[in-house]
């Protein structure tokens, strides 16, 4: 018995170490691109790996453009779209979750996430895609402290310049200059109001919303646009 006890602690201690050597890793990423710009991500990683098992010599298209060169309208139109209380909360909007549960009650089924601008840009940085319930709940648990350090490092405009740089936007298009060129054949910097709020409803499922942009979407794109005009952004 005593030697079991044993084997326990030591397993547990070996399990307390790897998170916390886990969370120093995770510090250390999030301070390093508090200053230096992500050339990759983990979900852009994934998606070329899903690319190239197709073709071999797929390759991103991915430009990093710098916060001031991205469109104003860009910007609101994200946070109308997708996280409405991003300048004032901590990293989770705590209504818009419970807000999310009730809806996904009511229609029996996942129709709504509420995730942050913040929850999503600590998946992409450092997680990963997974269908299963257990892959969910345990990506979930480790986006927290992605989150939370994210939020206290960070101030919320390179939290947002992040975010904008490195979302998918289709399929092996990623961060808002590969979009805006992909879409409209201009730069971030000069999307329309109207490119802007089309570009912010396809992020929920971008390669989906590549293939069949609907009157539906269109008709949620114009509820963006309308607005956008009273979107806070950094």
């Amino acid at each position: 018995m005593k030697l079991l006890l044993l084997w326990v602690r030591r397993l547990l201690l070996a399990a307390l170490l790897l998170l916390v050597a886990w969370h120093l890793w995770l510090l250390g990423w999030v301070l390093w691109w508090k200053w230096m710009d992500p050339g990759t991500t983990s979900f852009m990683q994934i998606r070329l790996a899903e690319l190239q098992e197709k073709d071999p010599a797929a390759r991103l298209k991915h430009q990093w453009v710098p916060y001031g060169k991205i469109s104003i309208h860009l910007k609101r139109a994200v946070v109308a779209a997708e996280d409405d209380t991003f300048v004032d909360h901590d990293g989770f909007d705590l209504e818009g979750i419970q807000k999310a549960l009730e809806k996904n009650d009511k229609k029996g089924r996942v129709v709504a996430g509420g995730s942050t601008i913040s929850q999503q840009l600590a998946k992409n940085l450092f997680l990963w895609s997974g269908s299963t319930r257990f892959e969910k709940y345990s990506r979930k648990a480790l986006e927290v402290p992605a989150t939370l350090m994210i939020e206290a490092l960070w101030d919320k405009r390179r939290i947002l310049e992040v975010y904008l740089n490195s979302v998918e936007w289709g399929n092996g298009i990623f961060g808002a200059e590969a979009a805006a060129r992909r879409y409209f054949g201009t730069g971030a910097g000069q999307l329309a109001p109207a490119q802007a709020a089309r570009l912010a409803v396809m992020l929920p499922n971008p390669r989906k919303y590549e293939r069949n942009y609907s009157p539906r979407l269109a008709a949620h794109a114009a509820r963006v646009q309308a607005r956008m005009a009273g979107s806070e952004v950094p």
